[in-house]
């Protein structure tokens, strides 16, 4: 029986998990289409790099719509039980709610360690794939496109203007090609009446096959009993062709490797690895600004021999004099003007040499923050999993209602509720507010008791969503009230 039990409680929620997961990861990745639209259009993209690089961002956009897909699957599917009365033929039967759940809950279990290993292994890659594709196309120059009666200058020392385009976007008139590659201006002209617009198969060249046109060049002449004269040329075409590169608007893709570096491209392992060598960086700086300052102040860099100074400048012996405030109290006037200025000219070199390691240390500081951040992160992807199934399961089982309609409007509001405090105990862990796991888990420990809560509620058949429940309980209050209110 029970077993039967079991396998019916995973085939109602496989179902929904696979369509509310894959919906969750189309919107979001739509949304990041979205959010980058204006920056990739009109760049002349192939439709197979576009989906490489929405390949990619799915991958990235997992962790996000994992938790939220099993979240909504398994309201819906406890709501379904629930509005069908098959929770309560359930209990009736003597099998409480945490033994229904007990199969979902090892199948999440089994989820969340996909999750992990995804989160772990698969997602530097993407990271390293998509942010990379997505900054040289980002960078990538628009496509060239020729409007009739504009100057284009999009070709590097070129500026071409066409009168007049056909229909077929290929045959031109009224051709005017102003050549600035002397450095001269435009010192080279062409015109020309008709042309052609083709480009090469591999699009890396464009050829501009003109007719009935007149190319104007000038030079520099020096044969004029050797003072330099300008001369001008003038050549007349039937036909001619003017080659174009094109290979500065093609998308030239940037090392991989440039990208490595950065803490969203590493493993767990790099990640401690990253974590360790920050620390013992950490462990030589003393040492290092020790080093810095040592010429500038007596025996900065010597324990022994300061502390030996300093007892005896305590003891009073013949001939050593106290001064009451300060040793500046005991020079000359003449040499108190040179003391100053050599103190300040210290100060200001000590300055000068703490500068760059006090710059290095904040840079340090805030990595090795960001390490630690996306270390906690590849495991808080598991527990959310988990976490929010608990939040699911009871919510289901109260609200008891199937479908997309209340069961949705719950898990988008939990899910905002659990992504911003996500957010917010990222942002602190990073900016050094709080420690690493404290702001990384703060999500998961405020919802942890509430998913206890709703547990609770759920085993004791609670009706805290219950429409009904709210109205009997207001009339019951109109009632009362107007009892009393006859007895007075």
């Amino acid at each position: 029986m029970t077993k039967k039990l079991d396998i019916l409680i995973l085939r109602s929620f496989i179902g929904p998990f696979i369509i509310t997961f894959f919906v969750t990861l189309f919107v979001l990745v739509m949304q990041f289409f979205w959010l980058y639209m204006d920056e990739l259009l009109g760049k002349g993209l192939g439709i197979l790099m576009i989906l490489q690089l929405l390949v990619y961002m799915s991958a990235t956009l997992v962790p996000m719509a994992l938790p939220l897909g099993i979240l909504l699957a398994s309201i819906m599917t406890f709501g379904n039980m629930g509005e069908n009365f098959e929770l309560v033929a359930i209990k009736a039967s003597g099998i409480s709610l945490l033994r229904f759940m007990r199969p979902l809950l090892i199948f999440i279990i089994g989820i969340g360690g996909l999750a992990f290993f995804f989160n772990n292994n698969i997602i530097p890659v993407a990271n390293l794939k998509a942010l990379s594709l997505l900054y040289d196309l980002r960078n990538s120059k628009p496509t060239f496109n020729i409007r009739a009666g504009q100057f284009n200058n999009d070709i590097k020392d070129y500026s071409i203007r066409v009168g007049s385009k056909d229909p077929n976007g290929k045959t031109i008139y009224d051709i005017i090609i102003y050549n600035q590659t002397s450095g001269r201006g435009n010192d080279n002209i062409v015109l020309a009446k008709k042309g052609e617009m083709k480009s090469t198969p591999d699009k890396q060249f464009l050829i501009f096959s003109l007719e009935d046109g007149w190319r104007y060049e000038e030079g520099d002449d020096a044969h004029n009993g050797g003072k330099p004269t300008n001369s001008l040329t003038r050549m007349h075409f039937k036909k001619w062709d003017k080659v174009f590169d094109l290979s500065a608007f093609r998308v030239m893709r940037t090392n991989e490797d440039l990208f490595k570096g950065a803490y969203q491209m590493m493993s767990l392992g790099q990640l401690g690895l990253a974590i360790d060598s920050i620390k013992r960086t950490q462990k030589k700086l003393p040492v290092s600004i020790s080093n810095f300052i040592a010429p500038y102040v007596t025996y900065a860099g010597n324990e022994r021999e300061r502390g030996m100074l300093l007892k005896r400048m305590e003891l009073t012996k013949t001939g050593v004099r106290k001064y009451k405030n300060s040793f500046f109290e005991l020079m000359n006037d003449s040499l108190k003007k040179k003391a100053v200025e050599l103190a300040t000219t210290n100060v200001r070199n000590i300055k000068s040499q703490l500068d760059f390691p006090s710059f290095d240390n904040n840079i340090q500081l805030e990595n090795y923050r960001k390490y630690q951040a996306e270390w906690h992160r590849k495991l808080t992807l598991s527990f959310a999993c988990i976490l929010l199934f608990l939040i699911g399961a009871p919510l289901g089982a109260i609200i008891r209602k199937g479908g997309l309609g209340m069961p949705l409007v719950i898990a988008v509001i939990f899910f905002v509720v659990f992504h911003i405090t996500s957010v917010i105990g990222e942002k602190l862990a990073k900016g050094g507010s709080l420690p690493a796991w404290a702001g990384m888990w703060m999500s998961t420990g405020m919802l942890l008791p509430i998913a206890f809560l709703l547990i609770q509620q759920a085993r004791n058949d609670s009706q805290i969503f219950s429409k009904e429940w709210y109205t009997r309980r207001w009339y019951g209050l109109l009632r009362l009230l107007s009892i009393k209110k006859q007895a007075g």
